[in-house]
Protein backbone atom coordinates (compact mmCIF):
# COMPACT_ATOMS: atom_id res chain seq x y z
CA UNK A 1 0.00 0.00 0.00
CA UNK A 2 0.93 3.95 -0.49
CA UNK A 3 -0.33 7.15 1.00
CA UNK A 4 -0.74 9.69 -1.49
CA UNK A 5 -2.49 13.31 -1.77
CA UNK A 6 -4.73 14.38 -4.39
CA UNK A 7 -5.98 17.82 -5.77
CA UNK A 8 -7.91 18.62 -3.04
CA UNK A 9 -5.50 18.32 -0.44
CA UNK A 10 -6.92 14.97 0.20
CA UNK A 11 -4.61 12.50 2.04
CA UNK A 12 -5.62 8.61 0.68
CA UNK A 13 -4.10 5.21 0.87
CA UNK A 14 -4.24 2.80 -2.15
CA UNK A 15 -2.71 -0.49 -3.46
CA UNK A 16 0.79 -0.08 -4.88
CA UNK A 17 -0.79 -0.74 -8.04
CA UNK A 18 -4.93 -1.09 -8.51
CA UNK A 19 -6.57 -3.86 -10.28
CA UNK A 20 -9.90 -2.42 -10.05
CA UNK A 21 -10.64 0.76 -10.50
CA UNK A 22 -13.89 2.86 -11.24
CA UNK A 23 -13.54 6.12 -13.19
CA UNK A 24 -16.44 8.88 -12.11
CA UNK A 25 -15.37 11.47 -14.65
CA UNK A 26 -15.43 11.42 -18.77
CA UNK A 27 -11.95 12.95 -19.70
CA UNK A 28 -10.26 10.89 -16.84
CA UNK A 29 -12.16 7.85 -18.16
CA UNK A 30 -10.85 8.53 -21.60
CA UNK A 31 -7.47 9.06 -19.99
CA UNK A 32 -7.31 5.80 -18.43
CA UNK A 33 -7.90 4.19 -21.22
CA UNK A 34 -4.92 6.20 -23.25
CA UNK A 35 -2.89 5.18 -20.54
CA UNK A 36 -3.56 1.43 -21.46
CA UNK A 37 -5.37 0.11 -18.54
CA UNK A 38 -8.51 -1.73 -20.26
CA UNK A 39 -8.19 -4.79 -18.18
CA UNK A 40 -7.92 -2.62 -14.68
CA UNK A 41 -10.80 -0.32 -14.91
CA UNK A 42 -14.38 -2.12 -14.08
CA UNK A 43 -16.55 0.58 -14.26
CA UNK A 44 -17.85 4.01 -15.53
CA UNK A 45 -20.44 7.06 -15.72
CA UNK A 46 -23.10 6.88 -18.26
CA UNK A 47 -21.58 9.92 -19.83
CA UNK A 48 -18.35 8.07 -20.16
CA UNK A 49 -18.57 7.99 -24.14
CA UNK A 50 -14.68 7.75 -25.15
CA UNK A 51 -13.41 5.07 -26.06
CA UNK A 52 -16.74 3.77 -27.36
CA UNK A 53 -15.84 0.12 -26.81
CA UNK A 54 -15.70 0.78 -23.23
CA UNK A 55 -19.07 2.75 -22.95
CA UNK A 56 -20.44 -0.81 -24.50
CA UNK A 57 -18.29 -3.36 -22.72
CA UNK A 58 -17.78 -1.39 -18.90
CA UNK A 59 -20.22 -1.58 -16.34
CA UNK A 60 -21.99 1.72 -15.84
CA UNK A 61 -22.23 3.35 -12.57
CA UNK A 62 -25.18 6.12 -12.96
CA UNK A 63 -24.21 9.86 -14.31
CA UNK A 64 -21.79 11.86 -12.62
CA UNK A 65 -24.14 13.50 -10.24
CA UNK A 66 -26.02 10.93 -9.20
CA UNK A 67 -24.21 7.81 -9.05
CA UNK A 68 -25.15 4.35 -8.37
CA UNK A 69 -23.69 3.46 -5.24
CA UNK A 70 -24.80 0.00 -4.24
CA UNK A 71 -23.48 -0.43 -7.89
CA UNK A 72 -20.43 0.63 -7.23
CA UNK A 73 -20.15 -1.02 -4.03
CA UNK A 74 -20.91 -4.72 -5.64
CA UNK A 75 -18.18 -3.53 -7.97
CA UNK A 76 -15.75 -3.62 -5.22
CA UNK A 77 -13.28 -1.28 -6.44
CA UNK A 78 -9.74 -1.01 -4.77
CA UNK A 79 -9.90 3.04 -5.93
CA UNK A 80 -12.44 5.71 -7.26
CA UNK A 81 -11.25 8.41 -9.23
CA UNK A 82 -13.46 11.64 -9.21
CA UNK A 83 -13.66 15.56 -9.92
CA UNK A 84 -14.31 18.09 -7.21
CA UNK A 85 -16.56 20.10 -9.99
CA UNK A 86 -17.91 17.20 -11.94
CA UNK A 87 -18.89 14.60 -9.25
CA UNK A 88 -21.77 15.45 -5.89
CA UNK A 89 -19.72 15.86 -2.48
CA UNK A 90 -22.24 14.13 -0.81
CA UNK A 91 -21.25 11.06 -3.00
CA UNK A 92 -17.93 11.23 -2.87
CA UNK A 93 -17.05 11.46 0.98
CA UNK A 94 -19.76 8.28 0.94
CA UNK A 95 -17.73 6.92 -1.09
CA UNK A 96 -14.53 7.66 1.13
CA UNK A 97 -15.66 5.66 4.13
CA UNK A 98 -15.31 2.27 2.49
CA UNK A 99 -12.30 3.12 -0.85
CA UNK A 100 -9.70 5.03 -1.54
CA UNK A 101 -11.14 7.93 -3.88
CA UNK A 102 -8.87 9.82 -5.59
CA UNK A 103 -10.15 13.43 -6.48
CA UNK A 104 -9.17 15.97 -9.52
CA UNK A 105 -9.44 19.65 -9.12
CA UNK A 106 -8.70 21.69 -12.02
CA UNK A 107 -9.35 25.31 -13.59
CA UNK A 108 -6.02 25.51 -15.76
CA UNK A 109 -3.51 23.46 -18.31
CA UNK A 110 -1.45 23.30 -15.55
CA UNK A 111 -3.66 21.46 -13.21
CA UNK A 112 -4.51 18.98 -16.26
CA UNK A 113 -1.20 18.03 -16.73
CA UNK A 114 -0.44 17.41 -12.72
CA UNK A 115 -3.36 15.26 -13.01
CA UNK A 116 -2.13 13.42 -16.14
CA UNK A 117 0.54 12.85 -14.26
CA UNK A 118 -0.61 11.89 -10.87
CA UNK A 119 -2.63 9.15 -12.50
CA UNK A 120 -0.11 8.31 -14.48
CA UNK A 121 2.00 7.31 -11.42
CA UNK A 122 -0.68 5.90 -9.09
CA UNK A 123 -1.45 3.15 -12.27
CA UNK A 124 1.76 2.34 -12.61
CA UNK A 125 1.37 4.08 -15.77
CA UNK A 126 4.00 6.85 -15.68
CA UNK A 127 5.69 6.09 -19.44
CA UNK A 128 2.45 6.47 -20.86
CA UNK A 129 1.37 9.95 -18.70
CA UNK A 130 4.79 11.39 -19.42
CA UNK A 131 4.22 10.57 -23.24
CA UNK A 132 0.77 12.30 -23.28
CA UNK A 133 2.39 15.13 -21.56
CA UNK A 134 4.95 15.70 -23.73
CA UNK A 135 2.79 16.00 -26.74
CA UNK A 136 0.24 18.30 -25.06
CA UNK A 137 2.77 20.83 -24.06
CA UNK A 138 4.80 20.35 -28.04
CA UNK A 139 1.14 20.86 -29.25
CA UNK A 140 0.13 24.10 -27.55
CA UNK A 141 3.44 25.79 -27.56
CA UNK A 142 2.80 25.29 -31.48
CA UNK A 143 -0.60 27.14 -30.82
CA UNK A 144 1.34 29.70 -29.41
CA UNK A 145 3.48 30.82 -31.62
CA UNK A 146 0.66 30.40 -34.84
CA UNK A 147 -1.51 33.29 -32.37
CA UNK A 148 1.69 35.85 -31.20
CA UNK A 149 0.95 37.99 -33.05
CA UNK A 150 -2.71 37.98 -33.71
CA UNK A 151 -5.45 39.85 -31.56
CA UNK A 152 -7.49 38.15 -29.23
CA UNK A 153 -11.24 37.52 -30.12
CA UNK A 154 -13.85 39.05 -27.61
CA UNK A 155 -15.93 36.17 -26.97
CA UNK A 156 -19.18 34.94 -25.03
CA UNK A 157 -19.37 30.96 -24.39
CA UNK A 158 -22.56 29.61 -23.69
CA UNK A 159 -23.15 26.31 -21.92
CA UNK A 160 -26.44 26.56 -21.32
CA UNK A 161 -30.19 27.61 -22.83
CA UNK A 162 -33.16 28.95 -21.32
CA UNK A 163 -31.62 30.00 -18.94
CA UNK A 164 -28.52 31.11 -20.64
CA UNK A 165 -25.48 30.27 -18.90
CA UNK A 166 -22.11 31.09 -19.61
CA UNK A 167 -18.14 30.97 -18.17
CA UNK A 168 -16.67 32.44 -15.60
CA UNK A 169 -12.99 33.48 -15.59
CA UNK A 170 -12.34 30.88 -13.21
CA UNK A 171 -13.07 27.71 -15.35
CA UNK A 172 -11.26 25.25 -16.93
CA UNK A 173 -13.34 26.45 -20.28
CA UNK A 174 -11.93 29.68 -19.90
CA UNK A 175 -8.61 29.41 -19.72
CA UNK A 176 -8.63 27.22 -22.65
CA UNK A 177 -10.47 30.19 -24.61
CA UNK A 178 -7.68 32.39 -23.32
CA UNK A 179 -5.30 29.54 -24.63
CA UNK A 180 -7.10 29.32 -28.37
CA UNK A 181 -6.77 32.91 -29.16
CA UNK A 182 -10.13 34.03 -27.20
CA UNK A 183 -10.53 36.59 -24.80
CA UNK A 184 -13.76 35.95 -22.34
CA UNK A 185 -15.99 38.60 -22.10
CA UNK A 186 -17.56 37.54 -19.39
CA UNK A 187 -13.96 36.55 -17.55
CA UNK A 188 -15.03 38.38 -14.05
CA UNK A 189 -17.62 36.19 -13.51
CA UNK A 190 -17.09 32.84 -11.33
CA UNK A 191 -18.39 29.86 -12.26
CA UNK A 192 -21.35 29.24 -14.40
CA UNK A 193 -23.37 32.05 -14.10
CA UNK A 194 -27.15 33.11 -15.39
CA UNK A 195 -26.92 35.83 -18.36
CA UNK A 196 -29.72 37.54 -20.23
CA UNK A 197 -29.76 38.34 -24.41
CA UNK A 198 -29.25 41.55 -23.62
CA UNK A 199 -25.92 41.33 -20.75
CA UNK A 200 -24.27 39.46 -24.03
CA UNK A 201 -24.79 42.05 -26.60
CA UNK A 202 -23.73 44.52 -23.85
CA UNK A 203 -20.33 42.81 -23.81
CA UNK A 204 -20.21 43.24 -27.63
CA UNK A 205 -18.29 40.34 -28.04
CA UNK A 206 -16.94 39.40 -31.73
CA UNK A 207 -17.90 36.24 -31.46
CA UNK A 208 -20.47 34.29 -29.17
CA UNK A 209 -19.86 30.42 -28.93
CA UNK A 210 -22.65 27.51 -28.62
CA UNK A 211 -21.13 24.31 -27.30
CA UNK A 212 -22.10 20.88 -27.75
CA UNK A 213 -22.14 19.91 -24.36
CA UNK A 214 -23.54 20.02 -21.99
CA UNK A 215 -26.35 21.79 -23.49
CA UNK A 216 -26.79 20.13 -27.08
CA UNK A 217 -26.42 23.49 -29.29
CA UNK A 218 -27.18 22.91 -32.93
CA UNK A 219 -27.68 24.33 -36.07
CA UNK A 220 -30.74 25.67 -35.46
CA UNK A 221 -29.92 27.59 -32.67
CA UNK A 222 -27.48 29.93 -34.53
CA UNK A 223 -30.59 31.42 -36.70
CA UNK A 224 -32.16 31.84 -33.51
CA UNK A 225 -29.58 33.61 -31.54
CA UNK A 226 -28.38 35.86 -34.34
CA UNK A 227 -31.44 38.25 -33.71
CA UNK A 228 -30.24 38.30 -30.03
CA UNK A 229 -26.86 38.90 -29.66
CA UNK A 230 -26.57 41.84 -32.50
CA UNK A 231 -23.19 42.25 -34.68
CA UNK A 232 -21.63 39.07 -32.87
CA UNK A 233 -20.66 36.25 -35.21
CA UNK A 234 -22.32 33.25 -33.92
CA UNK A 235 -20.52 28.77 -34.40
CA UNK A 236 -20.97 25.47 -32.80
CA UNK A 237 -18.11 24.45 -30.87
CA UNK A 238 -17.06 20.96 -29.89
CA UNK A 239 -17.46 21.16 -26.24
CA UNK A 240 -15.29 18.15 -25.40
CA UNK A 241 -12.16 19.92 -26.72
CA UNK A 242 -12.94 22.99 -24.36
CA UNK A 243 -13.63 21.17 -21.38
CA UNK A 244 -12.51 17.72 -21.24
CA UNK A 245 -9.11 17.92 -19.44
CA UNK A 246 -7.76 14.72 -20.04
CA UNK A 247 -5.84 13.31 -22.99
CA UNK A 248 -8.52 14.40 -24.97
CA UNK A 249 -5.76 17.63 -24.76
CA UNK A 250 -3.73 16.64 -27.17
CA UNK A 251 -5.61 17.03 -29.91
CA UNK A 252 -7.38 20.37 -29.14
CA UNK A 253 -4.77 22.85 -30.34
CA UNK A 254 -5.08 21.59 -33.43
CA UNK A 255 -8.71 22.03 -33.50
CA UNK A 256 -8.39 25.54 -31.74
CA UNK A 257 -6.32 26.32 -34.71
CA UNK A 258 -9.21 25.37 -37.51
CA UNK A 259 -11.50 27.14 -35.34
CA UNK A 260 -9.30 30.28 -35.57
CA UNK A 261 -9.15 29.83 -38.90
CA UNK A 262 -12.21 29.73 -39.46
CA UNK A 263 -13.70 32.80 -37.69
CA UNK A 264 -10.67 35.06 -38.85
CA UNK A 265 -11.86 33.86 -42.72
Amino acid sequence: MKTITDQTGTVITIPENPQRIISLVPSQTELLADLGLNDTVIGITKFCIHPENWFWSKTRIGGTKNLNLDRIRSLQPDLIIANKEENEKSQVVELSKQYPVWTSDISSLGDAKEMILSIGEITGHMQQAQAIIEKITTEFAALKSFLENLKPVAAAYLIWNNPLMTVGGDTFISSMMQASGFKNVFEELKRYPEISPDSVKDRKPEIVILSSEPYPFKEKHLEEFRKSFGGAKIILADGEMFSWYGSRLQYAPAYFRRLFEQIQS
